[in-house]
């Protein structure tokens, strides 16, 4: 597998700063190296950033940094897309949620273009379906997989092109726990996927892994992982802004990637929300990696699991 690493420094959608400083963190981790060793090539490594000479301009309370931050999708997505076009792996490495606008919006610009269909597995304590109008704080990486479902700031939506980047029955969330009242009228109407902890818990890890991974493979050529790290309990992963008691244990992060490996329809993958001011001697960053690893192939015991 070729690989396309694209380094995101982004925390203007987040309510603290720092996690523009999380792809680093997983390059020390030793990123590179293990890719090499699981055979993968790492063909190209980029950095984007929404920041240059000048602090950027809040702009709207209710959306805040949007010009910025839509400056920065629009860079990305054309990166990604360009790496799917020359049939390499797209790794984008985080950086707040709100990135993922440009990550999913370039991938499927590509699969659009061929009469094609992308699957998303998100992986967040949180929905991130609010929009400007619903939003407690106006940080946008609460917004990016409404706006990649076509509700949102028009400038973010219209980076996928005409259409929404994704169609709700290709989406599935797992690990929430924490939604915003206001967004939650918005995730029922679109009918995403949405596995909480709770659910989890009473239906068993494996039988929801499943389930997920067959309604985002049905009707898609391929899927993305878009990995929050808030997903996973604070205990493993620390170095988080938003962190969410009672999250995916270490076990559960790496079955899923595993059986999501195993299905062999993995396209793409963004690692975000590593914010290295908040963690324990790169505890966060060193997890990440490990995630990365068995998304791509990895496995702990020998063996996939079934999925």
């Amino acid at each position: 597998m070729d690989v396309d690493i694209t380094n995101v420094h982004l925390d203007l959608g987040a309510g603290r700063r720092g996690t523009d400083m999380g792809p680093g963190a997983m390059h020390v981790a030793g990123l590179s190296a293990k890719l090499e060793g699981l055979g993968c090539r790492v063909n190209r490594v980029s950095s984007l950033s929404a920041v240059g000479e000048q602090e950027p301009d809040l702009g709207e309370p209710t959306a805040r940094y949007l010009p910025a931050i839509a400056r920065l999708c629009r860079a990305l997505a054309d990166e990604v897309e360009a790496s799917c076009e020359a049939g390499r792996f797209p790794l984008v490495l985080g950086g707040d949620h709100a990135q993922a606008i440009g990550t999913i919006a370039g991938m499927s610009r590509y699969y659009k273009r061929r009469g094609e269909r992308l699957g998303v597995v998100w992986v967040d304590a949180h929905t991130d379906m609010n929009t400007p109008q619903t939003s407690p704080s106006g940080n946008i990486h609460g917004m990016p997989l409404a706006v990649l479902l076509g509700h949102g700031p028009a400038e973010l939506v219209a980076i996928a092109g005409d259409e929404p980047a994704l169609r709700p029955e290709d989406v599935a969330i797992i690990g929430v726990r924490d939604v915003d009242p206001s967004e939650i009228p918005l995730v029922r109407q679109t009918g995403v996927g949405v596995y909480p902890m709770s659910e989890l818990d009473a239906r068993s890890f494996p039988v929801c892994v499943a389930e997920l991974v067959e309604r985002v493979s049905r009707h898609t050529a391929g899927v993305h992982l878009s990995f929050d790290l808030d997903g996973v309990d604070p205990r493993e992963a620390p170095g988080v802004g938003t962190p969410v008691p009672g999250g995916l244990t270490l076990r559960e992060s790496h079955f899923l990637c595993e059986a999501l490996a195993a299905t062999g329809r993995v396209v793409g993958m963004e690692m975000v929300e590593l914010n290295p001011t908040l963690d324990l001697r790169n505890q966060t960053g060193k997890l990440a990696v490990w995630l990365i690893e068995s998304a791509l192939g990895k496995t702990i015991l020998g063996r996939r699991p079934s999925a």
